[in-house]
């Protein structure tokens, strides 16, 4: 059957168009319930169950199906993700309205009725002849989808009674909509509030702690006092937006000072980019990265950033007056200069709640059910919970998802969402590191596993068109120990005129990930393999990563080559891509490459090969060197793991030798030379990589820093501190130069990826290239998968798709890229500082030799060489006298009881694991040498291990 809309449209030219729309109406949609004989298997995919069980409802005992209305599937999916919730009907008119109005939602309840554990059956309602309803004269869309729900919900009741007389399934209708269930129950449809049916579901009571909060009048604290003023409607603020009395912009909470943000402001505006806003009420129940608008206060108002470091602990969550005292704190005695822009927020643009990991603080109340929870991200206001399983949660990590803030709470209201283990397991903080980094993490779906080639798999026919066979080359990988994902794989050989070929060969990942499909949706998504200390989450599934693309030895691959004829200097006579089929000769670590090449009796053909490449590698490290690239160094630690618990027993920092810098050099190569060739080809739409040069007051530090050790760091451009850089030693004291390379290092701009049209600037600071980008690793990183399909269409070798042409599509993948990378490296930072955490637990007080890396006004930053560790010593401690304290910003110098600590000074120090705050725990330090009193601590733990056999002991004793 098929119905259609026409009506008439006026284009621009004055014309009139008309629009026939057609709709198509069927009798074969399936109701989605097994042994249907009236619909007979229509259904395909996940299907409801027979005789649901699972559900004991108090209010209705008899078997059911569900079927929400939209708002439930939009606030409650936690609740519908639960295992015991099964057996759910989700219509076409509630998906289409969730999927317009909230994207990971609509993904979530995908990833549902994918689930056939779950029995959730999606129905086209829109498309069935019995349950299709037109708009009616005078009626909103919201109330037609309404009437549409209820039809359908009807129609089910019907169809059901029809499988057979004795049976007595039914179908619940869940709405939260008054007037929608009062017309349902009229009908003469079961209807209940999501609330009312999870609480008659006996046999789940934890249920009820996941149910979002949505009544803010009954949620609201007693007192009803109002605390903030009201956010204006959205149609206000973008009027006052658009006549510039409101700016928009992201909010970036404090995470010093619960009572101060700053409002990072959207477009280009360079007046005002950034915005303070100081006190509980000027934040007006924003949170952090939220979008909001924010009025500009009178400059008689504006305030200067606080020095002071404020934690919310207050148990009492109606204490405003405190707040105001507290605020009062901030304003401190300041110079006009340092006076900022400031403002407060007006209203909220976009929300941006994700769930927060975090442990809950529990009530003092006895019997209370009402919680605060603490978020893991300091930066995160308080949340208020109701649980009634508090005393199991207590010293637990849980994730809680805020529903709303009223005006006259203190505190956002939240709901429960999952538990996630004992705080300090290894396993729970892994979990919550990659959660408030937005690592995604969940295993590969069936959807992305379904793009993968079929095992047992081997080179065809097909794959061989556009590919040249290197199978006969002697090409081998040099990788770090325990490496599976080989994305790169070199050789090096003498031609018969005398010249040398080089190859880099790296993984055609691109070859198995086609654009557009599952599997490389999913591969954007993540856009980088994330390592941490023990654990890999990779960006393409593992049968990928550390199979079919990795380049292990004796086995056929599928490569990428970039093949250079080189002369014996280095230089650079031809350059030629080509997809190709390799075969490595031997998967080596650095050590073993560089045992082969320092081997006076190894002559084969893989160790000639090797010294060939680090031959050439040297000359072009020296080349690169002398054009200004930076040489520059960050402690980087490695734990050995005990092969049992897999607890970190050893903290050393990495060992870097020569191959490790001969593989870096050729993988650099690649880089720019296929930068170049995709560059030349696709001019406006090539994926580069720039590196930024920091503004001269970056420096400042690092400048202050050699000066009080005599020595001058020029910074005007990247030759002058590369070459100044290397000058500043001191015979006295050679771990100078290490410590000036780590500051230089902290002074340095964030990398990027960026679409070639949509930018000027393309030049890579640090390794002093006009022009860069990433190809040498395609298994870990998105970026280098672009690469690969726009390399592959510039030679020929593969065709192209809209996407890959399109400027404003590839900046948004670069906006994503960079956004993951970062996300990667602190979640990587935070796995080592948790195994460092590890490490010192089970080692006890310990005490080291440490250099001054940074001096604050109550505080000294060191750097301990031995385990690659930074952390802070305080001279200011709570309950403690506060010792006299000169800091000069000028050296800079910190005298504290008249001893003056310099940057790259040399101190003890005693370091241990403080777990006074569970949630926080920390390495802290303390200052043995030199010794002041009040404030050093004796050295009396000895560092000597009790195993260590006793003459060993006497000897470090002297």
């Amino acid at each position: 059957m098929l119905k259609s809309k026409t009506f008439l449209k006026k284009t621009r030219t004055g014309g009139v168009l008309k629009i026939v729309r057609e709709h198509y109406l069927r009798d074969d949609i399936g109701c989605g319930a097994p042994g249907c004989a009236e619909c007979g298997g229509a259904h395909g995919g996940p299907a409801l169950e027979p005789q649901p069980q699972d559900q004991a409802s108090s209010l209705w005992p008899r078997p059911h199906y569900l079927l929400p209305d939209t708002n439930v599937l939009l606030h409650q999916i936690d609740v519908l993700e639960d295992p015991a919730i099964r057996n759910v009907i989700v219509l076409q008119t509630v998906l289409q309205e969730v999927r317009n109005r909230s994207a990971p939602v609509y993904k979530r309840i995908r990833d549902v009725t994918n689930n056939q554990e779950k029995h959730f059956y999606t129905f086209t309602n829109e498309h069935h002849r019995e349950t299709y309803v037109e708009q009616e004269q005078g009626e909103n869309a919201n109330d037609r989808n309404d009437r549409a729900i209820r039809v359908a919900a009807k129609w089910y009741n019907e169809h059901l009674k029809k499988m057979s007389a004795e049976n007595q399934l039914q179908v619940v209708f869940i709405t939260n909509d008054r007037k929608n269930k009062e017309k349902a129950v009229e009908e003469g449809i079961p209807a209940f509030t999501c609330e009312e049916y999870i609480k008659s579901l006996t046999a789940n009571p934890e249920l009820i702690d996941r149910l979002a909060c949505l009544s803010e009048e009954g949620n609201e604290i007693e007192s009803g006092k109002i605390i903030f003023s009201e956010h204006l409607a959205l149609s206000k603020l973008q009027q006052g937006i658009k006549s510039g009395v409101y700016l928009q912009g992201t909010f970036r909470a404090s995470r010093e000072n619960y009572l101060e943000a700053t409002v990072w402001i959207h477009g280009d505006t360079e007046d005002n980019k950034e915005i303070i806003v100081q006190g509980l009420k000027h934040l007006n129940r924003a949170v952090h990265e939220d979008v909001v608008a924010v009025e500009l206060l009178p400059k008689s108002q504006w305030v200067a950033p606080s020095s002071v470091v404020l934690q919310d602990e207050g148990q009492n969550e109606d204490d405003v007056e405190r707040e105001e005292e507290r605020e009062h704190m901030l304003k401190t005695a300041i110079n006009e200069k340092m006076l900022k822009p400031t403002g407060r927020v007006v209203g909220i643009i976009k929300r941006n709640w994700r769930p927060y990991c975090g442990m809950l603080s529990k009530s003092d109340i006895k019997e209370s059910r009402r919680h605060l929870f603490t978020p893991a991200d300091k930066r995160i206001p308080r949340i208020r919970i109701e649980t009634r399983q508090a005393s199991a949660l207590e010293g637990r990590r849980i994730i809680v998802a805020i529903d709303g803030w009223p005006r006259n709470s203190r505190y956002p209201n939240g709901h429960f969402v999952k538990n996630l283990g004992d705080v300090g397991e290894k396993e729970t903080e892994t979990e919550v590191l990659l959660l408030e980094h937005d690592v995604p993490h969940q295993p590969f779906s069936q959807a992305v596993l379904s793009f993968l080639p079929k095992m047992p798999w081997s080179i065809t026919e097909n794959d061989m068109k556009n590919r040249e066979d290197l199978r006969h080359l002697c090409v081998c990988s040099v990788d770090p120990p325990g490496c599976t994902d080989i994305d790169d794989a070199l050789h090096c050989r003498e031609l018969k005129n005398g010249n040398l070929e080089v190859g880099v060969h790296i993984a055609d990942v691109s070859h198995f990930i086609r654009p557009g499909n599952a599997l490389d949706q999913e591969s954007a998504r993540r856009g980088t393999t994330v390592y941490l200390c023990e654990k890999r989450i990779d960006m393409v599934p593992e049968l990928l990563s550390s199979n079919l693309c990795s380049l292990r030895c004796d086995v056929d691959r599928l490569a990428f080559s970039c093949i250079w004829e080189m002369s014996h200097n280095a230089e650079i006579l031809k350059t030629r891509f080509t997809k190709s089929v390799i075969n490595s000769k031997a998967s080596l670590t650095y050590a073993e490459a560089q045992m082969r090449i320092d081997s006076a009796t190894m002559n084969d053909d893989i160790t000639t090969s090797l010294r060939g490449l680090n031959k050439l590698a040297k000359i072009l490290k020296k080349g690169r060197i002398e054009k200004g690239a930076l040489t520059l160094s960050s402690p980087e630690v490695r734990f050995h793991m005990d092969s049992e618990t897999h607890d970190p027993i050893d903290l050393q920092t990495k060992e870097l030798r020569e191959t490790n810098s001969m593989v870096e050099e050729f993988m650099l190569l690649a880089n720019i030379s296929v930068a170049k060739k995709i560059h030349e080809e696709f001019s406006e739409h090539a994926l580069l990589r720039k590196h930024p040069a920091p503004p001269p007051s970056n420096y400042e530090i690092l400048v202050k820093a050699a000066k009080s050790k005599n020595l001058e760091i020029k910074t005007d451009t990247a030759k002058s501190l590369a070459d100044s850089l290397d000058r500043a030693e001191s015979p006295a004291f050679p771990y100078l130069n290490t410590l000036l390379r780590i500051l230089a290092t902290r002074c340095m701009m964030q990398a990027v990826y960026f679409c070639s049209g949509m930018d000027n600037d393309f030049h890579h600071y640090g390794l002093a290239s006009p022009i860069y980008t990433h190809f040498t690793s395609p298994i870990r990183r998105y970026a280098d998968i672009i690469v690969h399909r726009l390399l592959a269409v510039a030679i020929g070798a593969d065709c192209t798709y809209p996407e890959l042409t399109d400027k404003h599509k590839l900046a948004d993948i670069c906006k994503n890229l960079n956004f993951r990378h970062k996300m990667a490296q602190y979640a990587q930072r935070a796995s080592v500082a948790f195994h460092t955490q590890l490490f010192f637990k089970s080692k006890g007080i310990v005490s080291e030799e440490a250099y001054i890396l940074f001096v604050r006004k109550n505080a000294i930053v060191v750097l301990i060489p031995k385990y690659g560790l930074e952390g802070t010593v305080f001279f200011e401690e709570k309950d403690k006298p506060k010792p006299q304290l000169i800091y000069d910003d000028e050296t800079p110098s910190l005298k504290v009881e008249g001893m003056e600590f310099h940057v790259f000074d040399k101190v003890k120090v005693k370091i241990m694991l403080d777990s006074s705050n569970l949630q926080h725990q920390k390495i802290r330090m303390a200052l043995v040498e030199p010794q002041i009193p009040g404030i050093s601590v004796p050295d009396e733990i000895s560092n000597v291990d009790v195993n260590e056999p006793e003459e060993k002991r006497r000897k470090l004793k002297k």
